[in-house]
């Protein structure tokens, strides 16, 4: 018997599994089961009490029958693009400041940095008293008047500014991390060649951190898709549904309007539109990172 142990213990690959056995079961119950169940749910009517009654594609054929539905995708699409590009574009015009050299480097990263680590809720509630219409900080510096989380032509740009804010500290880093790579020498050929900054930033580093700059878009993009809290903590889709997007729709039917099966229906749209985002992301890799094949 101690010998058959001795054998079974010392086989690598079941020793390999025994060792991974606590990550597979983990995700095997905390996300493989519940993709499976919410995929089934999506085809049921379930209000969390009563029995689940399965009715089809009824669900996909009652979201896209509704004109709300369509708003609030073009509310999840608009911010997901503005948060993308501008959450891309500023990171990488300031990593490259702070890679070149510049005073007190450090400290700029730090400080771009700590609205990353800041918690959403304490997020939330300075940037409510910012948007204030009364008392708000940026109305007093602009003196202006908006009612920017009340008017529905103004919130969904004040969430996308927080969206950005915070998430600058984070691409800026990963920017920082591929100037890294860049040769030094290619800054100095720039330089002798007698190219501007401007110029050596579109020709050289640009194309130097097309693969960090794809990467980034991608996951922005599918944040972007994702974003849920700050929604909830700041205007919970209103005002009259301006900002109501796919995540927080998902969450309204499943625990408010306890329509189970419509909010997996949603779910699994936007995880289609996820989906094929990816793979567009992906197809077109080849033609905009440099020395990229497959």
């Amino acid at each position: 018997m101690k010998k058959f142990i001795g054998k079974f213990l010392n086989n690598h690959a079941i020793a390999g599994f025994l060792f991974i056995l606590p990550a597979l079961t983990g995700t095997l119950i905390f996300i493989v089961l519940p993709v499976a169940a919410s995929f089934g749910l999506s085809f049921a009517k379930w209000d969390l009490l009563n029995p689940i009654e399965f009715v089809g594609f009824d669900n996909y054929k009652l979201i896209f029958s509704e004109p709300l539905f369509y708003k609030i995708l073009i509310n999840t699409i608009v911010f997901a693009v503005a948060t993308s590009v501008f959450g891309v574009i500023i990171p990488l015009v300031l990593a490259a400041i702070l890679n070149s050299k510049i005073k007190c480097a450090e400290f700029f990263k730090t400080a771009y940095f700590l609205p990353f680590i800041t918690p959403m809720i304490v997020i939330g509630v300075v940037w409510e008293w910012i948007f204030d219409p009364n008392i708000g900080l940026l109305n007093k510096v602009l003196q202006m008047n908006i009612n920017w989380l009340y008017d529905t032509h103004w919130a969904m740009p004040a969430l996308i500014i927080v969206t950005v804010w915070k998430l600058i500290g984070y691409n800026m880093v990963i920017f920082l991390s591929g100037f890294s790579s860049v040769p030094d020498n290619l800054f100095e050929a720039a330089k002798i060649d007698g190219a501007n900054p401007l110029q050596t930033f579109i020709n050289v580093t640009v194309p130097m951190l097309s693969p960090t700059i794809f990467f980034v878009i991608i996951i922005t993009a599918i944040s972007s898709f994702q974003v849920f809290d700050l929604i909830y903590l700041m205007t919970e889709g209103g005002p009259l549904d301006s900002t109501n997007v796919l995540v927080y729709s998902i969450y309204k039917n499943a625990f408010e309007y306890f329509n189970v099966g419509k909010a997996s229906a949603i779910a699994y749209v936007l995880f289609v539109i996820i989906l094929c985002l990816t793979l567009v992301q992906w197809n077109l890799r080849k033609k905009f990172v440099y020395n990229e094949s497959d």
